[in-house]
């Protein structure tokens, strides 16, 4: 695939609060990543409170993409892995970003 552009990113991400959350949301999930998967692939990066993965694995609807939203123990782990944005993870590139609200 084509490199993403990343021109207006960067200008939203110097918008956001400088405050740290320790919950991250990734979006464009492949629909055949498991919960199981993305635990294990953000647990690389420090100890994992709590993980939910939309529609959970056993949902019976179809779907293009899941969102997971992780919720870290310390809220570095969450800055390292806002890193991981475009890794490709199963069929496609992972969008991770600060989730603020908490979970």
């Amino acid at each position: 695939g084509a490199a993403g552009g990343r021109s207006g990113l960067d200008a939203l991400f110097s918008l956001l609060p400088p405050r740290g959350t320790d919950v991250i949301q990734v979006t464009n999930v492949s629909p055949s990543a498991s919960s199981e998967q993305m635990r294990t692939l953000f647990g690389f990066l420090g100890k994992i409170e709590e993980l939910r993965l939309f529609p959970p694995d056993d949902s019976p609807l179809p779907v293009s993409s899941r969102v997971c939203f992780v919720k870290f123990h310390d809220p570095d782990s969450a800055v390292v892995a806002q890193h991981l944005t475009n890794t490709v993870f199963v069929d496609r590139a992972l969008i991770v970003v600060p989730y603020a609200e908490g979970l």
